[in-house]
């Protein structure tokens, strides 16, 4: 099974984008984020053709998650984290597909910092935590893939210090970050790429692409019965340089 993360920063204006991607990668699974769309609007039918059926939570003009497989269709479980602490937010969704729950989020960024909107971020990363150690007490294999918005580690961010005062660098966040591996969580891009740099995001200003300012925000987190079936992982960065991209690539592991 190979499962993947996109956030794709609005899922109609880059739908061509997405469908060239999916005919090429062609994951068994697909967490989107950011669809920025409301429920009807949706490209279903699109995305039928090209073979996926999927569970949403669409919303308008901001954030929105969804569940594509193209195997048999999603089994929703959940919409929503428990005691999320703003639920008109659609930040994620969890599913059954194939025997492994599926678990996409939607982090929020946390940006300006300190201020309401930091203090939310660790509220919902609170809540994250504490739901993912309820999927690892079940004993299932789980993938909680996704946009964290976190940056694990100094190499995880190219050499600036222009988000010294940025949510996503705080020492508070990384430590939140790190409990769930300290749980028994797998960063699956880690696992097999123990060295050097694997930047999923780049900004579109001052040429931070083209110059490989990037910084490590998707991850895919395994449970401990899905990290037993870690074969390979992969960031397919050359969807980041097509035209009209997403500022994310998308990032996948194969179990």
């Amino acid at each position: 099974m190979k499962v993947a993360t996109y956030n794709i920063n609005n899922v109609r204006k880059r739908l061509g984008n997405l469908l060239d991607w999916l005919a090429g990668a062609a994951p068994d699974v697909l967490c989107l984020q950011e669809l920025k769309t409301a429920d009807a609007d949706l490209p279903r039918a699109a995305l039928a053709e090209a073979g996926y059926q999927g569970v949403w939570r669409g919303q308008r003009a901001w954030n929105g998650v969804a569940i594509l497989s193209r195997g048999g269709a999603p089994v929703l479980v959940r919409d929503s984290l428990p005691d999320d602490p703003d639920p008109r937010q659609a930040r994620y969704l969890e599913a059954a597909v194939e025997g492994v729950l599926i678990g996409c989020l939607y982090a929020p960024n946390g940006n300006p910092c300190p201020g309401p909107k930091y203090d939310y971020k660790r509220a919902w990363t609170d809540r994250l935590v504490a739901h993912a150690a309820d999927l690892l007490a079940a004993g299932v294999p789980a993938v909680l893939a996704g946009d964290y918005n976190i940056v694990p580690e100094p190499r995880d961010i190219y050499d600036t210090t222009s988000y010294d005062g940025s949510s996503l660098v705080q020492p508070e966040m990384r430590a939140r970050y790190r409990s769930l591996l300290d749980a028994g969580w797998t960063d699956a891009v880690r696992a097999l790429r123990p060295e050097g740099t694997a930047y999923t995001f780049w900004d579109y200003r001052r040429r931070r692409f083209e110059r490989d300012g990037g910084l490590r925000l998707d991850h895919l987190l395994l449970s401990p019965p899905a990290a037993e079936r870690l074969v390979a992982i992969g960031i397919d960065r050359e969807a980041r340089a097509r035209e009209e991209a997403s500022d994310h690539a998308p990032v996948w592991v194969e179990l």
